[in-house]
């Protein structure tokens, strides 16, 4: 492998990392209600535990409510207690063939909680970008070892896996501040 497609690949295990975060991301709650928040829901569904998208449609209702319309009519019950059993605090309400998910109003202690889990979150995907940074290092240490590449490629690729490393490291720390200025705003 050639220094160029070790720099390629870094590039996009990268992106990837950055990808993962932001999706870990959209699971933490702000003030706002996003269907999103509901991905990690799964219910029981003849035997089989499918994510709740898979059972029922879900969009918003307003800007604090979010709400499961099931697919099927005994679904109901089952789909309430799979959301009130999950982690995420929330307590659904059925009107009919439709539950209403109204999102809690945060408290200030629970806002600061959550921004410490944002920049905790965060923290690991930096890790995972500089573990990359290494590994590929690693790697091209390893073509000047047998001899494929000299030592002055290796400085220079060195330098532009620390540019890369660096970019990357700035968008993961822009993604923390928009995600906690999301949190703290009432």
């Amino acid at each position: 492998m050639a220094i160029e497609e070790i720099k390629k690949t870094l590039d996009t295990k990268m992106d990837q990392s950055i990808a993962s975060f932001k999706n870990n991301l959209t699971k933490i709650r702000t003030g706002r209600a996003n269907p999103a928040l509901l991905d990690t829901v799964h219910v029981d569904y003849y035997g089989a535990m499918l994510p709740l998208s898979q059972v029922a449609n879900l969009s918003l209702l307003d800007a604090r409510t979010i709400s499961v319309q099931p697919w099927e009519k005994g679904m109901g019950a089952k789909i309430e207690k799979a959301i009130r059993d999950s982690d995420l605090g929330l307590n659904p309400t059925s009107m009919g063939d439709l539950i209403r998910v109204p999102m809690p109003v945060m408290t200030e202690e629970r806002r600061k909680e959550l921004t410490k889990v944002v920049r905790g979150e965060g923290e690991n995907a930096k890790i995972a970008v500089r573990n990359l940074r290494r590994d590929a290092n690693e790697a091209v240490k390893k073509l000047v070892k047998e001899k494929l590449a000299s030592e002055d490629d290796q400085k220079r690729s060195e330098a532009e896996i620390q540019k890369l490393t660096d970019r990357h490291i700035i968008d993961i720390d822009r993604l923390v501040v928009s995600k906690e200025q999301d949190i703290m705003a009432v």
